[in-house]
């Protein structure tokens, strides 16, 4: 039974990535209007939840002197994979799809199969225990795929398309799951190296690839919305810290 609750949790949370579907009910005009907005969004809450989630939460299960190295190797190995893409990709003076868009779904699918391990573990000692991490799951995920989507259609998705393809980042969750629950005694040895990882490859996206397209704002409204966003985001994702801990 246990198990059960714990595959129902975990769809449940990948469906989060479907909030985006709001948006398909704006005209494409108004959507790029608030786009901007959004990526400013995305940015902080990525940065929110490396720094105030994925980090802090790697430091209580791992030796401290190793976290920081994985945060390194993820930002290293995402600025690699994203000079790859772009030399694969974007090797023309235009590119449609910009490389950031692949190393965000990247990103967020190892940080949804983390989510899953998580689920997976918690289910397998109790149930209310389940309910409880995957309600604080659903607070940070529901702010930071809504920001997820907006970088896929801001880098050159088409509505649906982002759509769908952040649901399959989210639905690593899922197979998580199922991994945590199997092998529960052993997901701290995957979370000590995927937290921090993941960590950094958020960090990479969002000061590499995100912020460097708010400083292109040249008006000082739409610069100060902007600015206004990304702090959002991140308090955001401190709010939600604090909700899981109280």
């Amino acid at each position: 039974m246990n198990f059960y609750w714990a595959m129902g949790a975990s769809v449940l949370v990948s469906a989060i990535s479907l909030a985006g579907i709001f948006s398909l009910l704006l005209n494409d005009r108004f959507l790029n209007k608030i786009l901007i907005f959004m990526i400013s969004f995305a940015a902080g809450a990525l940065i929110g939840g490396a720094f105030l989630h994925l980090i802090p939460e790697a430091l209580k299960q791992g030796e401290n002197e190793h976290i920081f190295l994985f945060v390194l190797l993820g930002f290293i190995l995402f600025f690699v994979l994203e000079r790859y893409l772009y030399w694969r990709h974007c090797h023309e003076e235009q590119c449609e799809i910009h490389a950031f868009t692949y190393l965000n779904l990247i990103g967020d699918g190892i940080h949804n199969f983390i989510d899953g391990l998580i689920i997976g573990a918690s289910f397998f000692v109790d149930i209310q225990l389940g309910i409880v991490t995957t309600m604080a799951i659903i607070l940070h995920e529901i702010p930071q795929e809504i920001g997820d989507f907006g970088i896929l259609v801001y880098g050159g998705f088409g509505k649906w398309k982002a759509l769908y393809y952040n649901f399959l980042s989210a639905a690593t969750a899922i197979f998580g799951t199922i991994v945590g629950y199997q092998y529960s005694g052993r997901t701290a040895h995957f979370t000590e190296f995927l937290l921090p990882f993941a960590a950094g490859g958020f960090i990479y996206i969002a000061s590499c690839d995100l912020i460097p397209e708010l400083h292109k704002q040249k008006d000082i409204k739409t610069a100060t919305l902007s600015v206004t966003f990304f702090l959002f985001g991140i308090l955001l994702m401190f709010a939600t810290k604090w909700c899981h801990h109280h």
